[in-house]
C-alpha cells in the first residue's frame, strides 16, 4: 500500500491541531461550568473560603495548562517544520556508530530536548502554582534530587531496553514486531515487581503501618473478604505535597496498598478503611488484571502497526528525513498514531470510570455501608481543592475517575435511608 507524504503530513498535522483544540475546548467549557453555589452535598465539608479557593485553583491550573499545551504544540510543529528531526538524525548518523548506538543517541537527544523545554513549566507548577494554593512541600534541593534520580533511572533501565528493541527490529525481519511485543510485555511485568520494591523507595519512604486500631481494622476486613494482605504501607507523601491519596501497586507477593501520611492525618479509621476497601475492590473485581490484559493487547497492536509503518518511505519524508530507520520510525509512528491514541484514551477512561463505580460499590457492600466512603470522598475533595462540577465533555476526555458528586449519588443506596 502506497501512502503519500502529503497525506501523512496532513493527517498528523490535523490530528495534532484538532487534539489541541478539543482539549482547549474541554478546558474552556469546564471553566464556564463552574457554579458559584456550593453543592448541597458538601455543605458540611466545604466552607465558603475553601470552595472559593477550589475554584481559583481550577482557574489558575487550567490557564497554566492552556499555556503549556499551546507552547508545546508550537514547539513540536516548529521543530518538525524547521527540520529538527532531520538535523538530529543527520548529526548522529555522521558519528558512524552503528544502528543501535545511533538510535539510542537519537532518542536520547530528543529526550533531553523535551526535558529542557518542559523544565520551566515543572518549576512553575511546583514552586509557584502549587505553592500559591498551599500544596507544595518540595524544596529546591529535593526537586533537583528527584530530577537526577529520574534521569539516572531512565538511563539505567531505559537505554538497555531501547537498545534491545532496536536490535530486534534490525535483526529479526518479519517476526520483529512479535518478539518486540514479547519483550515489551515481559519488561512491563518485571517492572511491576521492581517499581514497588526497588524504584518507589528511591523517592519516598515506605513504613509499615503501626500496630493499632487502624491496622487491626484493615487486617480484620482483609481476612473477611479473603484478600491476601500481609502489610499496609504509609508513604511520606507530605515530603512533596499536602495532597492526599492512596493506591494499590504491584502483584503477586509484591502487592502493596499504600496510604499517604497526609491521608491518615486527615481521616478517621472508618473513612480510611473505606478508602482501602475501595482499593481492595479493584483487586477482587479483577480490574488490575483486566487493565493489564488490555494494555498488553494494545501494545501488541502498536508493535504490529509499527512494523507496517517502518516500511513507508513517505512517513520519513514527511519529517524531512532522507534515510528510513527504526529509531526515527519509532518517533514518527507515535505522532502518526495520535488519533488512534485519542480514541483509545477516551475508551480506556470510560472503562476506568466504570471500574471506580464497581470498586465503590464493592467497598460499600462488604462494609455494610457507603457512608464512610462518602465522607472520605468529601474530605479528599476539600483537601485537594477538587472541582465539584466538571463539564461532561471535560470528564469524557480527561477523567479516569467519575466526578465526586456522581460517585456520592451512586453510593447513596448503601447509606441509612439513602442519605
Amino acid at each position: 500500500m502506497i501512502i503519500s507524504e502529503n497525506l501523512i503530513t496532513l493527517t498528523i498535522l490535523v490530528t495534532l491541531v484538532c487534539g489541541y483544540l478539543l482539549s482547549s475546548l474541554a478546558d474552556v467549557l469546564n471553566l464556564r461550568h463552574l457554579s458559584p453555589t456550593l453543592p448541597e452535598e458538601f455543605s458540611g465539608t466545604y466552607d465558603a473560603k475553601v470552595y472559593a479557593a477550589s475554584q481559583e485553583y481550577l482557574k489558575a491550573s487550567t490557564r497554566f495548562g492552556l499555556l503549556t499545551s499551546s507552547l508545546n504544540l508550537v514547539f513540536i510543529l516548529g521543530f518538525w517544520f524547521f527540520k529538527g528531526f532531520a538535523v538530529v538524525d543527520t548529526a548522529v548518523r555522521q558519528l558512524d556508530l552503528g544502528p543501535i548506538v545511533t538510535g539510542v543517541l537519537f532518542m536520547g537527544i530528543l529526550a533531553v530536548l523535551r526535558f529542557v523545554t518542559q523544565l520551566p513549566f515543572k518549576v512553575y507548577a511546583t514552586f509557584v502554582l502549587e505553592e500559591r494554593f498551599g500544596f507544595n512541600n518540595t524544596t529546591p534541593a529535593l526537586f533537583i534530587k528527584d530530577m537526577i534520580k529520574g534521569g539516572v533511572l531512565a538511563a539505567v533501565i531505559g537505554i538497555p531496553f531501547l537498545a534491545l528493541i532496536l536490535w530486534v527490529f534490525h535483526s529479526l525481519g518479519n517476526q520483529a514486531w512479535l518478539w518486540g511485543w514479547v519483550l515489551a510485555a515481559g519488561f512491563t511485568l518485571v517492572m511491576q515487581y521492581l517499581v514497588p520494591t526497588w524504584i518507589m523507595p528511591l523517592f519516598n519512604r515506605f513504613s509499615p503501618l503501626e500496630d493499632g486500631e487502624l491496622k487491626q481494622a484493615i487486617m480484620d476486613y482483609a481476612q473477611k473478604i479473603r484478600f491476601p494482605l500481609t502489610q499496609v504501607f504509609v508513604m511520606d507523601g507530605s515530603k512533596r505535597s499536602k495532597k492526599s491519596n492512596a493506591f494499590f501497586t504491584g502483584f503477586g507477593k509484591n502487592k502493596r496498598i499504600v496510604l499517604f501520611d497526609t491521608l491518615i492525618k486527615n481521616h478517621t479509621t472508618p473513612e480510611l478503611l473505606a478508602v482501602l476497601a475501595h482499593e481492595m475492590g479493584h483487586y477482587k473485581k479483577h480490574h488490575i488484571l483486566s487493565r493489564m490484559v488490555l494494555a498488553m493487547a494494545h501494545m501488541g497492536l502498536l508493535f504490529f502497526l509499527l512494523s507496517l509503518c517502518l516500511s513507508l518511505d513517505s512517513l520519513f519524508a514527511a519529517f524531512f528525513v532522507d534515510t528510513p530507520s527504526v529509531h526515527a520510525g519509532l518517533i514518527f509512528f507515535s505522532l502518526l498514531m495520535t488519533p488512534v491514541d485519542l480514541v483509545l484514551s477516551i475508551l480506556v477512561q470510560a472503562l476506568s470510570r466504570r471500574d471506580e463505580y464497581q470498586a465503590d460499590r464493592y467497598a460499600a457492600q462488604t462494609l455494610g455501608t457507603g457512608e464512610h466512603l462518602i465522607l472520605a470522598l468529601k474530605k479528599l475533595s476539600a483537601d485537594n481543592l477538587s472541582n465539584l462540577t466538571p463539564h461532561p465533555f471535560h470528564v469524557l476526555l480527561n477523567y479516569s475517575h467519575p466526578p465526586v458528586l456522581d460517585r456520592i449519588q451512586a453510593l447513596k443506596p448503601f447509606t441509612p435511608q439513602g442519605k
